[in-house]
């Protein structure tokens, strides 16, 4: 079967001829695809419609000659959208890609072992290239190792090259050896800050055609934040590095129409209140409505009176995969362009977006009607107030003056312990042991930054220090940030209190915190304490930011600042002194938070485009360090075998049969519940010397000092199938007892490593299922989490809701995503160990549907139903073929694989 739905080139869509335009911009000509003309021709208006719809419908008007748009598809979405809901197939053709590191190196080696097929098979293997520019931002490889000192930086960077040389030798190959890919180097900052800050066009010209023809720009991320670019009017999200593989090989989005959810916001925010206070409380309103695969879009009166910066919707944009939502879009608006002035953007290609958006129908402004959502929810800015989220999830929002509580909740062994004062404050459980101002989130608001610097000043001048146990960092998201704090010297005063800047990159929030001091390890471990991290990051997942911070919370980078003064998340800042002065005066946390008229005059004077400008020039070079790398081969990359980094994976010519796919007698190779994150299936932590990755990473002659981490070793299918369902302190409700990592071996209940069993079957070619509860999948975007799965030999996942992106690579990964029916858990059906399941796979399966299961527990038949959550047709050719890169395999060597 081929999935390719390319049109010949001489069947031109007669829609899209009827609605080509030219317009003109100063002295040029340039045609376009007009939404108005389409919208005249299925006999409606534009107004109506959601903006993110407008630029879905743009895409397949402009492609409406392939076979899979075609002249109705477009038609019957602008006239009768809310009926199309949940229906139509969109394959959304993208206009660039985006990757950081960790999934980057992993899909550029499969297009490195790609290559080598093709050369097998007698073709060309540079034909194995991208076909729409590739962007890839070393943003990961960060480790906070050094920190609270002025040389931070230098020494971080020197063991990161020192750490990652082989996997920056190959994307030093991949630089010089792949056409349509731009690799940023090691410290220049996190990749949806620069994609904000410099890379993102908004509109695209194609200069191929004559005139040019100008579109919206779309794009897709090997990241899940990705979708933080919504807030400058760009329609893009976070994709598995699967799914961006077969999109840098000419592959559309493809994917069911998705309600859009209009979140109308009003009013304006209470002063003291940030952007992280803002999207926190949003995450919880948003996961509680349940606008998991959706589209989110912003409206109401709040985005007319200017009530956000274009940087805090970045923020509320940012965290969209904790909301659960696909995207979260504000349209284009003077906000905006006000921005891209901001942000050193060139006048006249901000005039051509201008005139673009508005003569396409893409422009907000005040006098805009309202479009029809399919649902909409209010959202008032004014009943924001300070607090931050956790101790486990995003979306557990709380009140700054309910984080001791909730600490207490999550944490109640601590209970026995009284809560510190600040006078008396010390390590103990609820002590704050890392105090880190990272992600993009934050870093990428400069309102933000000065509020932490501020208030870094402001607590000097009462001679408030941070406290000694606690780790203090500062990974800011572009080199921006640290250019207009220096100028500013408010670098100044956060090093003062150990914020000393240690590096660019996602540091902490990725899980990259680094160690702690070996004698407040030491006594976390002797005391078995349950302390905290505090970041300003999107995610806090237990053990994700250090495997011995089990409460982590969510804030603002003033309130980092705050709470590495505190000391301990138990004292509550809304009403209990941070510290005192020399003389015993208390000081509270309102005596010293930063007035918004002096943040706003300090933004104005500091935060120029010339720095912008400056900053991002020559953003590819990278520094000696890289220039200094050389790069093995030349069209095709020259394995080395005795790699532990990179290794050719085994996977890429793995193929299945087309029939015969049903299972039987299946076993549970693990028993999952709720909430299970990608973190949880992949660790990206440190990999230990006793657990399988660490045995064979030994048994390669590796130092155990230099056993590195799991993000690092992404580019080692051997590492990495070891590690999988190993991190994050992951419940197998088949040994609820423990020990982690491992699980049972039927039949004997023998007790093995996840990886060892899952050889055990392989080997008796017993099929194995994983069987979970809701929200299967959350986090990341990382791609191992279902390559993982793939090599233990997982033929399907049984759950009752997965999450957007783990799903889709799932798909790509030939793993068959399956959920019970509302109501039907792993607990109504007595799964235990002991189950043999069967499921009925027929030859051919519409999307969508319902196929048999009988699981057989002791003596017992349970008969039920399962939906297939293959989305669409070309879902389920990719799942039949094994995943998306046999198939594109097999339009580069124009071989049948079955």
């Amino acid at each position: 079967m081929n999935v390719n739905h390319e049109r010949n080139r001489d069947e031109v869509s007669s829609l899209r001829t009827r609605c080509y335009r030219q317009f003109q911009c100063e002295q040029n000509r340039f045609g376009y695809y007009s939404l108005a003309a389409l919208a005249a021709e299925s006999g409606t208006t534009l107004g109506a419609l959601p903006y993110v719809m407008r630029i879905l419908l743009e895409n397949l008007l402009r492609h409406a000659d392939r076979e899979d748009v075609g002249d109705a598809l477009p038609r019957q979405i602008m006239a009768h959208y809310g009926e199309r809901v949940g229906k139509d197939n969109i394959p959304l053709m993208l206009t660039r890609i985006m990757a950081q590191d960790v999934s980057g190196i992993p899909a550029l080696i499969d297009l490195a072992a790609m290559r080598d097929v093709v050369a097998q098979a007698g073709g060309d293997p540079a034909t194995i290239n991208p076909r729409i520019p590739v962007d890839l931002i070393v943003d990961h490889s960060l480790q906070v190792d050094h920190a609270g000192s002025a040389g931070a930086t230098d020494l971080n960077v020197a063991l990161e090259y020192s750490r990652n040389r082989e996997r920056y030798t190959f994307l030093k190959w991949a630089q010089e050896n792949v056409t349509n890919l731009s690799i940023v180097p090691p410290g220049a900052g996190i990749l949806h800050q620069i994609n904000l800050e410099h890379m993102a066009r908004i509109v695209f010209a194609d200069d191929s055609e004559d005139p040019p023809l100008v579109h919206p720009e779309t794009m897709a991320g090997t990241d899940s934040h990705t979708c933080m670019i919504n807030a400058i009017g760009v329609l893009g999200w976070g994709v598995g590095g699967i799914e961006a593989e077969a999109a840098m090989l000419g592959e559309p989005l493809s994917f069911v129409l998705p309600p859009t959810v209009g979140v109308r916001l009003i009013n304006k925010p209470a002063a003291g209140v940030t952007a992280a206070d803002i999207v926190l409380a949003l995450t919880r309103t948003l996961r509680q409505a349940r606008v998991v695969e959706s589209f989110v879009e912003f409206t109401g009166p709040a985005l007319d009176s200017n009530a956000l910066t274009l940087e805090d919707r970045a923020t509320l944009s940012n965290m969209a995969p904790e909301y659960g939502s696909t995207c979260a879009f504000f349209p284009v608006d003077a906000v905006t362009l006000d921005y891209l002035r901001r942000s050193g953007r060139d006048e006249n290609t901000i005039a051509f977006i201008e005139q673009y958006c508005k003569l396409q129908g893409l422009w907000r402004d005040a006098q805009s009607a309202e479009p029809d959502y399919c649902r909409v929810i209010e959202f008032d800015l004014a009943c924001v107030q300070p607090g931050g989220a956790g101790p486990r999830r995003p979306h557990d929002h709380v009140a700054l003056a309910d984080i001791p509580a909730s600490f207490l909740s999550a944490c109640p062994q601590a209970a026995s312990h009284p809560a510190p004062a600040a006078a008396t404050a010390s390590l103990d459980d609820g002590a704050v042991i890392l105090a880190a101002i990272t992600s993009c989130t934050n870093t990428s608001n400069p309102a933000a930054m000065i509020a932490a610097g501020l208030l870094a000043r402001n607590a000097l001048a009462r001679g408030l220090r941070a406290r000694p146990w606690v780790k203090t960092s500062f990974t800011p998201g572009s080199k921006v940030v640290s250019d207009y704090l220096r100028a500013s010297e408010l670098q100044r005063d956060l090093d003062a209190l150990g914020f000393h800047l240690a590096g660019f990159g996602c540091a902490s929030c990725g899980g990259g915190s680094g160690p702690l001091r070996p004698d407040v390890q030491a006594v976390i471990e002797e005391k078995q304490l349950t302390v905290s991290a505090v970041l300003s990051g999107n995610r806090n997942f237990e053990g994700r930011i250090h495997p011995l911070a089990r409460a982590n919370y969510l804030v603002s980078p003033a309130l980092v600042v705050a709470y590495a003064i505190a000391g301990s998340v138990r004292i509550d800042l809304s009403c209990e002194p941070l510290g005192h002065t020399e003389d015993g005066t208390p000081v509270l946390l309102a005596d010293i938070w930063p007035d918004n008229t002096q943040i706003k005059n300090i933004t104005q004077r500091y935060v120029s485009p010339e720095r912008f400008r400056t900053q991002y020039a020559g953003l590819n070079k990278g520094d000696a360090r890289w220039q200094a790398l050389a790069s093995r081969g030349s069209t095709l990359y020259e394995w080395d075998a005795s790699s532990t980094y990179i290794r050719r994976p085994p996977y890429v010519e793995d193929r299945p049969p087309a029939s015969g796919r049903s299972l039987r007698n299946a076993v549970p190779l693990l028993l999952l519940g709720d909430s299970v994150t990608t973190d949880n299936i992949s660790p990206a932590d440190g990999i230990l010397a006793d657990t399988p990755a660490g045995q064979y990473l030994l048994s390669r002659s590796v130092s155990p000092t230099a056993l590195h981490t799991f993000i690092a070793r992404r580019g080692n299918h051997e590492v990495m199938m070891r590690g999988t369902f190993t991190g994050g302190r992951l419940a197998n409700e088949l040994l609820p007892d423990g020990p982690g990592g491992c699980t049972l071996i039927q039949p004997g209940n023998h007790v093995a490593s996840i990886y060892e069993a899952a050889m055990h079957y392989l080997a008796c070619k017993t099929p194995v299922v994983v069987v979970a509860g809701l929200e299967y999948g959350t986090g990341s975007s990382r791609d191992w989490a279902a390559k993982g799965t793939r090599l233990l030999g997982i033929r399907a996942v049984l759950a009752e809701s997965f999450e957007r992106i783990h799903r889709s690579n799932l798909v790509n990964m030939g793993v068959l995503p399956l959920q019970f029916e509302p109501g039907v858990t792993r607990k109504t059906l007595n799964i235990t160990g002991d189950s043999v399941i069967d499921i009925d796979i027929p030859d051919q399966m519409a999307p969508q549907s319902r196929i048999e299961c009988r699981i057989r527990t002791g003596n017992q038949v349970t008969r039920i139903h399962l939906l297939v959550r293959l989305n669409t047709a070309h879902e389920e050719a990719v799942w039949r073929k094994g995943g998306i890169l046999p198939v594109m395999l097999d339009q580069h060597t124009r071989q049948v694989s079955y």
